[in-house]
């Protein structure tokens, strides 16, 4: 029952480790709980909730006629002014709206090159609250520190991450390191930008997002959707879809006019025997241990089956070697060759599945290789000499797919790579941003004939390679 006064119950909303704990204020009643809020017997039965139901906790105690004590919120409110301001393409301009209309909580999905970034600038402008950007990587934090130092000023930015540790009213981050502080620091910042949000939905970095109380998230995709359909938990950690563009929507006028270039190359007679004999015995060994690849547990109970017998060690080799032969092909590196002379005054970057593949190209073409051994000097150093033209060419495994600008580039070779729609239209973001009048092309070199070629077939089911 409400007081004689005429005012509502009176409630103190606290942060908590990650969570949100509600009881009476001083001399007040208890409440019914919230959504998400259920009694904790650790805390005297006092009721508590992830950090997340924030939000919705606040509109719901206001709208039942409460007077809350707030004292969750950590964040503070900012005078931003940014220092840099230009006109946003429409696109842009068009993804902001749309978010602000949902309550500034949602995806917005943009292709590589279009400026989700300035998407971001603009949304914590509009905010003017304490703001996190979350990213995968330790190197695009540093590109996102260097975006918002340069946007809002240095003496805001901090980072937590890489041997970093600056608290600040704006701040960049990675997932790995918001999933370890979140619960310390999960109630400093109104809005959380989660960037190539498609890595949230796993559930260590999901708990990240759920120990922060931010009101306001913006995910920031090319491709948010998920192999495994945890797509869908987007929604509750950042909010629905708001804005899509498609490469081919901004293709020409915001992105590089592109052609996608699917060659087929065949194995010689040689390959081709020991092709075939090490996908039968690779087969032979899965079909008696009546295994299904198709199904989602397929690979690993095939994996713990190699494991068990002399026959199952064979089995794997086996897959390992009619891979290899699909990867490596001598077709394929004739075929590279070919590409690079007639490409050989523009800037290429050539996308294979493994290192052993990158460092026999490298040799093979003296072309300077990237992987995620490459230490971070030699990278950034590798990485300024291409975009400076003073290098015509990488060869890389995946650490490229995304997370780093190379304007330049204009010409992409996949001479192998997963069955991902992803990764897929990830590298061919890597050539699409607008430098100058170019013209992107993707090359896809597959071999023949070999199990590459559903492969290729999978990781084309995007309206890009339409």
């Amino acid at each position: 029952m409400p007081p004689d006064d005429g005012v509502g119950p009176r409630v103190r909303l606290a942060f908590d480790r990650g969570t949100l704990i509600l009881e009476p204020a001083e001399g007040g009643e208890p409440v019914d709980a919230p959504t998400g809020f259920t009694p904790d017997p650790r805390s005297a039965g006092r009721l508590r909730a992830p950090a997340i139901a924030y939000r919705r906790a606040l509109g719901e105690l206001v709208r039942a006629g409460c007077v809350v004590d707030d004292q969750a919120r950590g964040y503070e409110a900012l005078e931003i002014v940014p220092r840099r301001e230009r006109e946003p393409f429409p696109h842009q301009r068009e993804a902001v709206d749309a978010w602000v209309s949902a309550g500034r909580r949602g995806v917005v999905v943009l292709p590589t090159g279009a400026g989700k970034s300035y998407v971001a600038e603009m949304a914590i402008a509009q905010v003017a609250r304490s703001a996190l950007v979350v990213s995968p990587t330790i190197d695009l934090m540093t590109q996102w520190l260097g975006l918002l130092r340069a946007a809002f000023g240095e003496e805001r930015v901090g980072g937590l991450g890489g041997g970093m540790s600056t608290l600040a009213p704006l701040m960049a981050t990675t997932y790995d390191s918001a999933y370890i502080h979140m619960e310390r620091l999960g109630d400093r910042f109104g809005l959380i930008v989660f960037d190539e949000c498609h890595h949230l939905p796993g559930p260590t970095y999901a708990q990240g997002a759920e120990c922060a109380i931010a009101p306001f998230r913006l995910g920031l995709s090319a491709t948010p959707e998920r192999q495994d359909g945890s797509h869908a938990l987007l929604d509750q950690l950042i909010g629905p879809t708001v804005y899509r563009r498609d490469i081919k929507d901004l293709a020409g006028e915001y992105l590089a006019d592109y052609e996608v270039v699917r060659l087929r190359v065949r194995l010689t007679e040689a390959e081709r025997q020991a092709y075939d004999a090490a996908r039968a015995e690779y087969r032979g060994f899965v079909a008696s241990e009546g295994i299904r690849m198709g199904q989602s547990d397929g690979w690993q109970r095939f994996l713990i089956a190699t494991s068990r017998s002399r026959a199952g060690r064979r089995a794997w080799h086996a897959w390992r070697e009619q891979k290899r032969i699909a990867l490596q092909s001598e077709a394929k590196l004739r075929m590279l060759a070919d590409i690079l002379r007639q490409h050989a005054g523009e800037q290429t970057i050539i996308f294979t599945a493994d290192n052993d593949t990158v460092h026999a190209i490298s040799r093979r073409h003296l072309i300077a290789a990237l992987t995620h051994q490459t230490p971070a000097a030699e990278r950034a150093e590798v990485l300024r000499a291409f975009n400076a033209g003073e290098l015509r060419a990488l060869v890389t495994s995946r650490v490229l797919n995304e997370g780093v600008d190379l304007p330049a580039a204009s010409v992409g070779v996949v001479l192998s790579g997963s069955g991902s729609v992803r990764e897929h239209v990830q590298r061919l973001g890597r050539i699409l941003r607008r430098h100058g009048d170019k013209e992107a092309v993707l090359y896809e070199v597959v071999t023949a004939d070999t199990a590459e070629e559903q492969t290729s077939d999978r990781r084309r089911e995007h309206g890009a390679y339409r």
